[in-house]
Parts: structure tokens; sequence; C-alpha cells
């Protein structure tokens, strides 16, 4: 392989290395003026190496996605042919060689194994720079710059309206209102796996919550495991553009811990999932034996927590800003310790997701499911044994529950910190009904005194970008509901039940003291 032969095709190769193409520019116009032939061994290396990577060339997404593809031609490179160097030509071309060959040895291992570390600091340019840096499915650049910019549509998202400024203004952080910048005042929770397609929704509503809310006094942890869609690389490139707009991030990469594995008891592995995503917000409190997580990009000083923080743990869910905003609105107004979303499945009719974890503040489920038959047929009669939550639900006022989770919640630190609460798997040892962690983690906090839990009816998800948009279509967007509201919107607080429903399979169905094994 002669030098011009080389260096066209390497010329064919899309790098973003400018100097190292210079180079090879360089090497390509050296090899010629060695080599009057030049000129047409390159054009056949073009010709062949076209006709060999039209498939390469063209493959992967559209063009306003992945960049416009590269193109070699004849006209992109001239040659003017001269005479014979002499003795020396023989020499310079096999140092010419040498070189090529190494600049493309060079090339293949920096493109596989990468120069830097992408949680702390590998991508701290422009978004520019990561316009060659590709997902295994997608466009990194084009993940992240949906995210960072809530018009950017070239990835699908639901049509989310801007939050009404003057409803959440109360929750903005203003000198004197509450924790200072180094303890959050409001803690953004999140557990995602394999959720590439969703980030940009996911992501790009809860930044621009936190832009709503003052970045100073957020805090954003994510745990993420089990993702081979690129759903890790995306937040790893994320991290550094959040840290240019003053967020403090928490982010724990490719995590093992693999719920639904073969001898992995599920809601204990969710449970320290969720206990991971909390770690940072608990790092010097009495409830926190130490940092579990890695990769952090921020720096704890023992004084990140403070009792009046609210927690907004959130699924991988279709969420807007505005759902956000009025989650925490709702439990500041009604005085709650926890809100909760609703969470739904399916398009006609839409059923409510989260029947296994949810129970009514009669300790009934949210609808009925025979035990004999398991049909979901009663599945759109809600709260038909529970008239205050349905009359409530009706008008899309906030309703008590016993426990919820739903897609989205809003809790108080202040029984984490304490060290009175926190997600765990049921007692099997000591009898206790088995049930989901956020089930557990309700019932511990009546338990403690924590039992204002209620749902917020206006905040309605689904796990997916197409189906949020048929809920919000179906059921109307959070802020919507501010015009329905009336004086007697506010929430008069029960005590627990006596019974709760225990059903650890839909066919296995009981009723259980709600604070069995813990008195």
């Amino acid at each position: 392989m002669t030098p011009p032969t080389i260096a066209a095709v390497l010329l064919l190769l899309p790098l973003p290395l400018a100097p190292v193409s210079a180079g090879w520019l360089a090497l390509l116009v050296l090899s010629v003026f060695l080599d009057p032939d030049a000129v047409a061994d390159a054009r056949d290396a073009d010709a062949a190496v076209l006709r060999a990577g039209d498939d390469t060339v063209d493959s992967g997404l559209a063009d306003e996605e992945l960049g416009r593809p590269v193109e070699v031609g004849d006209d992109d490179v001239e040659v003017v042919a001269t005479a014979s160097l002499g003795e020396t030509k023989f020499s310079v071309i096999i140092l010419a060689q040498v070189a090529a060959l190494t600049l493309l040895a060079v090339y293949f291992l920096r493109l596989r194994f990468g120069t830097s570390d992408p949680i702390h600091g590998g991508h701290h340019g422009a978004l520019d720079s990561l316009e060659d840096q590709v997902s295994p499915d997608e466009n990194l650049t084009a993940y992240v710059r949906a995210i960072l910019d809530p018009v950017d549509a070239r990835i699908p998202k639901v049509d989310c309206p801007r939050p009404d400024a003057a409803r959440y203004a109360h929750l903005q952080a203003t000198p004197g209102s509450g924790p200072s910048p180094s303890q959050p005042r409001y803690f953004f929770a999140l557990n995602l796996r394999n959720c590439l397609s969703l980030l940009p929704q996911l992501l790009g509503s809860i930044l621009e919550a936190i832009r709503f809310l003052g970045p100073a006094y957020c805090a954003l942890s994510i745990v993420e495991g089990n993702s081979p869609d690129g759903t890790a690389e995306v937040i790893a490139a994320l991290e550094p553009e959040l840290a240019r707009l003053g967020i403090r991030t928490y982010f724990t990469l490719h995590n093992t811990i693999d719920p639904l594995a073969e001898g992995n008891d599920r809601f204990s592995s969710l449970a320290t999932l969720r206990n991971l995503a909390l770690a940072p917000l608990l790092e010097g409190s009495a409830a926190s034996p130490g940092p579990p997580y890695t990769n952090t990009a921020a720096t704890h000083n023992g004084d990140n927590n403070d009792a009046s923080t609210t927690v907004l743990f959130i699924n991988d869910v279709a969420i807007c800003a505005d759902d956000i905003l009025e989650l925490a609105h709702q439990r500041a107004r009604q005085g709650a310790d926890m809100a909760c979303a609703l969470d739904w499945t399916g398009a006609d009719p839409a059923i409510f997701y989260d029947v296994y974890v949810a129970r009514a503040i009669n300790g009934d489920l949210f609808f009925d499911v025979p035990p004999d038959t398991v049909s979901w047929a009663r599945a759109t009669d809600l709260f038909w044994n529970e008239p205050v939550a349905r009359a409530r639900l009706a008008r899309r006022a906030p309703f008590q529950v016993f426990a919820c989770w739903n897609g989205a919640v809003a809790f108080s630190a202040r029984p984490l910190l304490e060290g009175k609460v926190a997600f765990r798997a049921a007692r099997a040892d000591r009898g206790e009904c088995h049930q989901g962690e956020p089930q557990l983690f309700c019932k511990d906090l009546w338990f403690h005194g924590y039992g204002k839990i209620m749902v917020v009816p206006s905040v309605n998800l689904e796990y997916s970008v197409e189906r949020g948009r048929a809920i919000k279509k179906l059921k109307g967007f959070a802020s919507q509901a501010a015009a329905e509201e009336d004086d007697d919107f506010r929430i008069e607080w029960l005590p627990p039940p006596d019974l709760v429903k225990c059903m650890p399979t839909f066919n296995d169905q009981t009723w259980r003291p709600w604070n069995e094994t813990l008195v």
C-alpha cells in the first residue's frame, strides 16, 4: 500500500481530531509530491472505499440527528505531480508509510478506549465537542441538546406547558427562606435502566423545574444500571453541562444490581437501589453509614442535609415540569408528608398502573381485583368502596391514602434524616406481608407519625412519550387544575385504618394489621 492510498483512505474516516486530520492531509500532499502516479492511485482508492463503505457512511440516523455524512470525491484533494526526487525517494516513502500506519493505529486506539473520564470532566467543552461521540443507538449530542433545550424537538417529547410562575413562586428559594446553597432545598432522586428514548422528556422536565426552583438550591442524584441502550453514556455527557448551570449532581453509572436477575429478591434489590439514590442526601446525618455511591462530581462537607428539604423521587415516566412543581406545591399547601402522582397504562381505556402498591385510606386496593379470577374488569371503577377519595378524584382534588408511589412522589426528608425510615424489603423472618418497598416505606412513615400521605390527581403520568401525550390529552395537564380549586380543597387528615390488604400476588389477598411487625 502506497502512502497516497493510505492517506486517501484516512481522509474518508469521519474524525473529530482536526490536528491529526491536517497531518494526514500534509502526508498526502508529501506522498503525491514524491510519486507522480499518486493521483491515479488516490482516485482508485477513493472509488474502492466508497464502493465498499456505502453502508458504513450512510448507516445510522438522519443527517439532522447524526450530522452530515462525510463525502469524499475527486475534488476534495488537488495534487500536482512532480518529478522524481532521486535516490532519497525510497527512504522518504518508507518513513511516510510508517507515519501513516502509526496515525491510523492511534486513531483506532482513541476510538476504542477513549481519552477521558466522562464523569469527572471529559466533556467540559461546548456541546459541539460531543458531535461525533455516538451512543450505541443514537447521537449523543442530539440527546444532550434535547435535554438542555426545552424547545428542541429533534427527539420526540410531550408538548408540555410552561410552568405557571405565579402559582409556583412560593417554591422558589429566596434568602432566608430555607436551606442554604450547601443544603439543597430540593433533592431529585432517580433510578434509571434502559430508558434512552425517555431521557429528553424526563431529564429535560427535571432540568426545567430545577431552573425555576433555583439551580443552587437543587441536587440531582441518579443511579443507573443495566442499560445497553446508551442511557449511561447520555447521563455521563450531561453531567458537566449541569455542573456549568450550578446544579450539584451525584451520578452512579453502570450499577450491577439487577432486581430481575435469577435468585435476587426483587423488592430487596429495588430498596437497595432507592437507598443508593438517596445516599448523598443522608451523608453526614445520623441515618448515613457512609457514602455508598461512586462517580460523584459534588463535594460533601457534612452539612448537605436539612430537615426542610423536599425529596422528589421520580420513575422513568413522561413527566412535565409542571407535574413536578405541582407535587411540591400541593405537598406544601396541604401540609402533607408525601404527595404522589397517578400513573396509568393502556390506551382505551387508561387503567391505573400501580395497583399492587397503592392502598386507599380504608386499606383496600384502588380498584377491585377478585382473587378467585384475578380479573381487571373493574379496573376503571376507582375507589368503588371509598366515597371520599372517589368524590375528590372526580374534582381533581388531592385525597388521603394509606400508601402510594404511582410514578413520582414528593416527600419530606425529615424522617430519613432522623434515621426513622428507609426503603426496605418485608421482614420475612417475622411473618410480615410480602409487599413492595414503596408500600413498606409508607407503612413506616405512618408508624413514625408521618401519615399525611396523599394523591394529587391532577398529575397524571405514563411510561413512554407516546402514551404520555395520550394521557395528557385524556386527563389534562397539572396546571389546568388550578382553575378548578375552591375553599373545600383542603384534606381532612385521618388516622390509619385498622387493617390493610396484604397481596403478595393478585390471587393471594388477606387483611393484616396496618402496623404488623412494627409493634
